[in-house]
């Protein structure tokens, strides 16, 4: 299901709200990352899976995932994706992630190179920018 800025799901809006009554500033983070997710595309949808929020477009691409400390930004396929800013962390076969601690951390860690590289990486996905 898409979800527009009015079309939320009642259980995006639970996770949330709980992610808001541990930490305000853990909130503050996924809604950031959330809106970029979500900006990428027109077909990018959320939903509530493993504990987090899975984003897919067709398929799961990366998925946004709070911690006591940090908020994850989780690539499925991230193995495969170039790292030229050396901040993917993980040595699985295909797991990577990017953990970050604030909302400074989304330009610094480059967030959004690293969401359109994941995007562009699903079969069958327009190649777009």
């Amino acid at each position: 299901m898409k979800n527009g800025p009015n079309m939320t799901h009642p259980r995006i809006v639970s996770l949330l709200e709980d992610i808001r009554q541990l930490s305000e500033e853990r909130f503050l983070l996924v809604q950031a990352l959330r809106q970029l997710v979500l900006d990428l595309d027109p077909d990018v949808f959320e939903e509530v899976k493993y504990g987090g929020l899975l984003f897919s477009a067709g398929k799961p691409f990366c998925g946004v995932f709070a911690y006591a400390k940090h908020v994850s930004l989780e690539f499925g396929n991230g193995a495969a994706l170039p790292d030229e800013h050396g901040v993917l962390e993980g040595t699985g076969k295909l797991r990577r992630h990017i953990k970050l601690g604030t909302t400074h951390d989304i330009e610094q860690k480059h967030v959004l190179h690293y969401l359109t590289l994941a995007l562009r990486a699903l079969d069958g996905h327009a190649k777009r920018g």
